[in-house]
């Protein structure tokens, strides 16, 4: 007689083959940093999902095993997955390439380990994921810049369109201030990468669109990179934006919000139209660049006002030897629109200008919150 299997138990037993695969898959392009000489010397080992108290993970030699928390793969998103993932590749690879003695565990030999992975030596006991860290408001100096900010955006919610417009360009004066100072008295900083959407197979235009906004104006970079998509059992790719907490924190915002504003507008748009999905990324893309304009538009009145000063945008070198620290290995590609409805990307360009940046359109249930809530 078969016995049968409650559906409960096996859609978990189903969702955890998926993680344990996408773990295998995530192991091999985390090594893919390596020289080629260096990948040779590390082997793929075993894979497993644990309850666990304490621990986010571990890595056994004895077994040739990495363990996941259980908690962790159900509950929190797949770039913090990876973060302790890759620490713990970080161990593996102490123990059986640099063949660490006579260490703390944490100690030089899998710091160097980390270093060479590109992997957070941080990522393991207490460690509060990076999205937690988002959400969170900390009580210090840079995150008094982030409440001024935030102020400037409730200001920019007013029913009065003139002082609506001019908050949403005050807090983007006031991002760009703050990173010219950092930048030009070439302040320590530490930066973090987060993962912007869902890992994907596909990528519609207006994402790559919303990337270089973000890129070309928040103070972030950002790079397509491979990340297991659970839904198709494959490598795809997401958004992974690399900057300063505040200023990564101010980037997802902006994403989410220009997201929710794009899905609310086109309900609207498409109400009686029936336009499919390739005339809405016309309307998205219009969106986007509608509101580009309107911010620069926004920027040179207030520097009219101030009586012609320059807020000049420079290069950033520490972020950019980050970069090139942390993806040494970048190629370009290239995409063309098969397809344009140029009066949908008109009409998509109109209400782009009309945007503004503030608070009140929120993303409920999405896997990180917003900066303003």
């Amino acid at each position: 007689m078969i016995k049968k299997i409650n559906n409960k138990e096996f859609l978990q037993e189903e969702l955890e083959r998926r993680i344990l695969h996408g773990l295998s898959c995530e192991w091999g392009w985390a090594v893919n940093v390596l020289r080629p000489e260096q990948r040779q010397k590390i082997r793929k080992p075993m894979f497993s999902i644990k309850d666990m108290k304490g621990k986010l993970g571990y890595w056994s030699a004895e077994n040739r095993e990495i363990c996941i928390s259980r908690n962790l793969v159900m509950n929190h998103p797949w770039d913090a997955v990876c973060d302790v993932l890759k620490h713990e590749i970080g161990h593996q690879y102490a123990e059986e390439v640099l063949e660490v003695k006579n260490e703390t565990f944490h100690g030089k030999t899998f710091y160097e380990a980390c270093r060479i992975l590109r992997a957070n030596p941080k990522a393991s006991g207490k460690y509060r994921p990076l999205h937690r860290m988002i959400a969170h408001e900390l009580p210090d100096h840079e995150d008094k810049i982030l409440l001024r900010i935030k102020k400037l955006m409730a200001l920019a919610g007013s029913k009065n369109q003139h002082e609506a417009e001019s908050a949403m360009a005050k807090a983007h004066d006031l991002i760009t201030k703050y990173n010219i100072d950092l930048i030009s008295t070439e302040k320590d900083r530490e930066f973090v990468s987060f993962f912007l959407g869902r890992p994907a197979l596909r990528h519609f235009r207006e994402e790559y669109h919303l990337a270089h906004l973000l890129i070309d104006y928040y103070y972030v970079e950002g790079i397509w990179v491979s990340a297991y998509v659970l839904e198709k059992e494959k490598m795809g790719r997401v958004l992974e934006i690399t900057g300063t907490l505040q200023n990564v924190k101010i980037a997802n915002y902006v994403y989410d919000y220009v997201n929710n504003f794009i899905d609310f507008k086109w309900r609207e748009y498409n109400l009686d139209k029936g336009l499919n999905r390739y005339r809405r990324t016309d309307f998205a893309v219009g969106i986007i660049e509608g509101f580009i304009s309107r911010m620069d538009s926004q920027r040179k009145k207030m520097r009219i006002n101030e009586g012609g000063n320059e807020l000049m945008s420079i290069e950033d070198s520490t972020l950019m030897d980050y970069m090139s620290y942390k993806y040494p290995y970048i190629s370009n590609v290239k995409g063309r629109a098969l397809s344009l409805d140029e009066n949908v990307l008109k009409d998509g360009k109109k209400i782009g200008r009309k945007m503004i940046l503030s608070k009140g359109i929120s993303a409920k249930g999405k896997k990180k919150g917003l900066l303003i809530e």
